[in-house]
């Protein structure tokens, strides 16, 4: 068995590769924040967060080596967001959990399953759309009620945020049991998908990131399949942000769906090093959150590409540079105004610089 070394180029990859590999080994190694309960504080922001999960309730963390259980579980928390936090962040307590300068949970109820739970949401909710966040690999039930919460705060959708959390392993290691359990949730996806769009009007618009995107397209592709065009039409809106999905797949994906939802937006930063090692373990071949030019999808309709990558900060791997850089945050919530505006739309592939100093 012969040994190939890298040279030139590759060289650099397969360093960069090698380099946050490590990083992701030693955070294996680190404890996982939690979610707790704290008093509520009178200058938080409150956001109700709704959850859908495979998981069990009585897991908030790490969910590597455990068996999936079966069927879904509903409840909602209202997570309380500190008066002190800034857009992109979001403040694990640092000593014991207090609602004045971090993010904790004020309240929850447990739903008796998806009716239960749905009928609350609509009582409460303006409108008739739900925003529906699939999250993405290496996710605790934690980490992900928490970004909801805090794309809710920075972003003011107007419509309840639904989380739909998936058995992530919540654990670097857990790459493959993972992608494993992407195949698993299918179902239970589009399923609650259904329920969520199964009154005269409503609709749900689709927020996925990483392996989430994976999920989010393969459920499109099943309803699709299924000749499910009447959820595939409740659809009001699309964003994949970094997909960890290989470009290939993605377009055969896109064959089978059809036509697309609308918007149907790709948000990409080339120097996500999250994905950069999503492409060594599965191949060496780039994952479809990096693609680095119009002309890799110029033949796709229907789909807006939005390059992120001078808007990063280096947190978090640059995985979540679109809604975790304060920066990408300010210029996204001008987009999102603008595209309320009456006007010309967005080009098909747009590259975002960073503001002026």
């Amino acid at each position: 068995m012969s040994t190939t070394i890298p040279s030139g180029r590759s060289t650099l990859v397969y360093r960069r590769a090698i380099g946050a590999i490590l990083v992701f080994l030693l955070a294996a190694c680190a404890p996982r924040e939690t979610a707790h309960y704290a008093a509520p504080n009178p200058e938080a922001t409150l956001q109700p967060i709704y959850v859908a999960t495979q998981r069990n309730l009585d897991r908030t963390g790490p969910y590597f080596g455990y068996l999936r259980p079966e069927g879904l579980r509903f409840f909602r928390n209202v997570i309380s967001i500190p008066p002190t936090h800034v857009p992109g962040v979001v403040e694990w307590p640092e000593g014991p959990p207090d609602a004045a300068t971090g993010f904790v949970v004020t309240d929850t109820k447990i739903f008796s399953g998806m009716r239960d739970m749905r009928a609350n949401l609509r009582a409460g909710r303006k409108g008739s759309e739900s925003l529906v966040f699939v999250h993405g690999y290496n996710n605790t039930l934690s980490d992900a009620m928490y970004r909801l919460a805090q794309i809710q705060t920075d972003f003011k959708p107007g419509m309840p945020g639904v989380l739909f959390s998936w058995q992530s392993a919540g654990d670097p290691r857990g790459y493959v049991y993972d992608r494993d359990s992407v195949m698993h949730a299918r179902d239970d996806l589009e399923d609650v998908l259904n329920s969520l769009t199964a009154a005269p009007g409503e609709k749900v618009f689709l927020l996925a990131h990483s392996m989430g995107a994976h999920l989010t397209m393969e459920v499109l592709r099943q309803a699709a399949l299924r000749g499910n065009r009447r959820l595939l039409d409740r659809i009001s809106g699309v964003v994949l942000m970094s997909p960890d999905i290989d470009p290939d797949l993605f377009r055969r994906q896109v064959k089978a769906i059809g036509k697309l939802p609308q918007p149907f937006m790709i948000f990409v930063s080339r120097q996500d090093r999250a994905l950069t090692l999503a492409g060594f373990i599965t191949g060496r071949k780039p994952r479809l959150g990096v693609i680095d030019g119009p002309e890799k999808l110029a033949d796709m309709k229907g789909v807006t590409v939005v390059d992120f990558t001078a808007l990063a900060d280096g947190e978090g791997l640059n995985h979540l540079v679109p809604v975790s850089s304060p920066a990408a945050v300010s210029v996204l919530q001008g987009m999102v105004a603008q595209a309320g505006q009456p006007g010309p739309g967005f080009g098909d592939y747009l590259v975002l610089k960073a503001p002026a100093p």
